[in-house]
């Protein structure tokens, strides 16, 4: 165990490692030219605060499906021998044709099973509906429903502490959406980081995280306008989305983790 002194309660953890696809790598907070931060950096500056000393790696890649983070991450994961870790993976699988829940929950409980098994206190989240944000994407509920059940089921039996993002109506506030309406803007990056602390009960969070934004500025668009937006993020958006599918590519090929060792934390 890796765990400094203190108990899971207090926050103190060693080392912490982060698995998942682009929202554990970070996409939708910076960009590629600056750097990525998202939501499981902004949980690790926010465990620096009760270790300095804490360690962090992100092996997270865009693009990836649950089965291919299980098969390319869980194994360098355990390596980190890690006394924290995140587990979040399925979206990609949610919006590929041939979805299957119980194949998809499989991976994620194989990575909950080893991760524990191993000594880490291991955290996971439940998904909002995207169809609430994006009307093309209203079909996808039922899987999203699927899926949210059996990562809930998974995480009880092994003991995994899960964030519940997938409630508070806030969740599916524009925004907290980057333009893509797939990936957290900065502000929904921090507020998932925020969940996670949460959930684990680290020292001064709490359930703000689910309290609506201020209204908007601005009224909200006419039904002219939205149509127009729908169809600029098709162009955008779906349309690329779509084209890699039927190529058979992935915005995650050719990349690699971008934090694959644990390193200190900087920042915050």
């Amino acid at each position: 165990m890796n765990r400094c002194e203190g108990d899971s309660g207090s926050g103190a953890y060693g080392r912490y490692v982060a698995l998942g696809d682009s929202q554990t790598e970070g996409v939708g907070d910076g960009d590629d030219t600056l750097g990525l931060r998202g939501w499981a950096d902004r949980l690790a500056e926010l465990l620096a605060r009760r270790n300095p000393d804490l360690r962090y790696a992100n092996l997270a890649v865009r693009g990836r499906l649950a089965g291919q983070v299980r098969a390319g991450q869980l194994g360098p994961a355990l390596a980190l021998r890690p006394d924290l870790a995140t587990v979040v993976a399925g979206v990609n699988d949610l919006m590929r044709p041939r979805f299957d829940a119980d194949e998809v929950a499989g991976h994620l409980e194989a990575m909950f099973a080893e991760l524990t098994a191993h000594g880490a206190r291991v955290a996971t989240l439940t998904f909002p509906d995207v169809g609430r944000l994006m009307p093309l994407a209203r079909p996808l509920g039922p899987r999203v429903q699927a899926l949210n059940a059996r990562i809930r089921q998974a995480a009880d039996r092994h003991g995994v502490v899960v964030a519940e993002t997938a409630g508070p109506p806030v969740v599916t506030d524009p925004r907290l959406w980057s333009p893509d309406r797939l990936h957290a803007s900065p502000l929904g990056h921090a507020r998932i980081a925020a969940a996670v602390a949460h959930a684990l009960g680290l020292p001064g969070s709490d359930d703000s995280w689910t309290h609506p934004l201020p209204p908007p500025p601005a009224p909200l668009p006419s039904p002219l306008a939205a149509l127009g937006a729908e169809l600029r993020w098709t162009g955008t958006f779906l349309g690329p989305w779509l084209g890699r599918r039927l190529r058979g590519r992935s915005s995650g090929d050719d990349r690699h983790a971008k934090r694959p060792e644990p390193l200190p934390v900087t920042g915050g």
